[in-house]
């Protein structure tokens, strides 16, 4: 769906405003961001000592020693509130089930770029109150963790978060066009959940699968969301190596871009042959 400017509006600002307010409206939740940096910095220590259990009785696995281990631990926790969406795509599936998706259609954005806008602003909002002190109590836990030390690292890790943000945001935004030819999609929202926060590398490195799960992974789009920006950002790949991951990811944003726009299109016809 071709965007309209706004009166005294470009395109462009129209969607920097929607990702603005997504922002202001995550930070309406001050107690929630607290309580979410609280979860995560205790997830983070118990992930940790399982880490660090594990590098201590191997010495090493999948390239992982005790300081960059420990890095993928807090830097998977201080992301996890901003890269894995868990309920943004509920209250469009919602509007798709109820049929409400028929007043977006007529609002003068592409819904698809207009869900993201907002998704980046939240993201953005999350990552200030719960990601970074959630890093901060990692770091102060363990005297300092395995980063690196040359702003390049962390210029490219923050495309590769921005980049991870929204390829959640983009599959999510796909789970909840499904809606338009099933009943209900709260299955495929949990499916999506526990098996998307899997592959991208929550629980335990991707780096770690054995080969044919690996393989599966590398498949699908979850590893770009979490993995590939705790690998750039903790220095786990540089150079051209990083700049390979970063090109992965935008691969998967075109790929599930294209995808989201093919169902919304297709949802809106069915909308519109069926009267909606």
């Amino acid at each position: 769906m071709a965007v309209r400017a706004l009166p005294g509006l470009g395109a462009a600002t129209v969607y920097l405003r929607l990702a603005v307010a997504g922002f202001c409206r995550q930070w309406q939740y001050k107690l929630a961001l607290f309580a979410g940096m609280f979860t995560n910095s205790v997830f983070g220590l118990l992930r940790g000592a399982v880490m660090l259990a594990a590098i201590g009785s191997a010495g090493s696995f999948g390239g992982y020693d005790a300081g960059s281990i420990s890095a993928y631990v807090w830097l998977s926790q201080a992301l996890l509130g901003a890269v894995l969406f868990t309920d943004s795509g509920v209250e469009l599936g919602e509007r798709v089930r109820s049929g409400d998706i028929a007043v977006d259609f007529l609002r003068p954005v592409d819904l698809q770029l207009a869900t993201l806008a907002g998704d980046l602003g939240r993201a953005t909002c999350t990552l200030l109150p719960r990601g970074l002190p959630t890093l901060a109590v990692g770091a102060l836990v363990y005297g300092g963790l395995d980063l690196p030390n040359t702003p390049v690292a962390y210029l490219l890790g923050i495309v590769s978060v921005l980049l991870g943000t929204a390829i959640s945001s983009l599959a999510l935004f796909v789970t909840a066009m499904i809606g338009f030819w099933v009943v209900e999609t709260r299955g495929l929202r949990t499916l999506h959940q526990v098996l998307g926060s899997f592959l991208a590398g929550l629980f335990v490195p991707v780096h770690l699968f054995p080969g044919w799960l690996g393989a599966i992974a590398a498949a699908t789009p979850f590893p770009s969301v979490l993995q590939a920006p705790v690998d750039v950002l903790s220095g786990r790949v540089t150079g051209t190596a990083a700049l390979a991951v970063v090109g992965v990811q935008l691969f998967w944003v075109l790929a599930m871009a294209a995808l989201g726009q093919a169902l919304l299109a297709a949802g809106r016809r069915k909308l519109e042959v069926q009267g909606g």
